[in-house]
């Protein structure tokens, strides 16, 4: 795996967003860890986090959307689960909801499961690569699981 230092501006952002696009995976800052992120939608990629990581594949990623309408497009809330996005999106709060039939997430970021944890990062680099990814990220801690 090749690693490249890249800047939190729009070029590194940019260079960021395409390498993502091309299936790699990129680490990213959020309020709480660094993350390994790929698009979420990408099973190879997603494949990458696990074996970058030595994580086993019974255990899901969270997903990192830039928005509540990002994650509305992706799962199914309830009205509580509503006023809590609303206010602690967004944050370091990861919610567990039903995956919406065709939301495109790749299986192996669910572990199989019909739930998916989404969050809303908070940090401004975050948030500018999801921007520019214009992709939901899965994103566990960079560390090793």
């Amino acid at each position: 795996m090749q690693t490249l230092r890249l800047s939190p501006d729009g070029p590194g952002l940019a260079r960021a967003a395409a390498l993502l696009a091309e299936g790699a995976c990129v680490a990213m800052p959020t309020e709480t860890v660094y993350g390994l992120a790929a698009d979420a939608r990408d099973g190879a990629a997603v494949a990458r986090i696990y074996a970058a990581k030595g994580r086993p594949g019974f255990n899901p990623l969270i997903v990192h959307v830039a928005d509540l309408g990002a994650a509305q497009a992706l799962a199914a809330f309830s009205d509580q689960a509503l006023l809590l996005a609303r206010r602690f999106w967004p944050g370091a709060l990861t919610l567990v909801l039903p995956l919406r039939a065709g939301s495109g997430i790749a299986s192996l970021v669910t572990a199989g499961l019909d739930t998916v944890g989404l969050r809303v990062p908070a940090h401004p680099v975050a948030q500018a690569l999801l921007r520019a990814a214009a992709a939901p990220l899965a994103a566990p801690s960079a560390n090793a699981s």
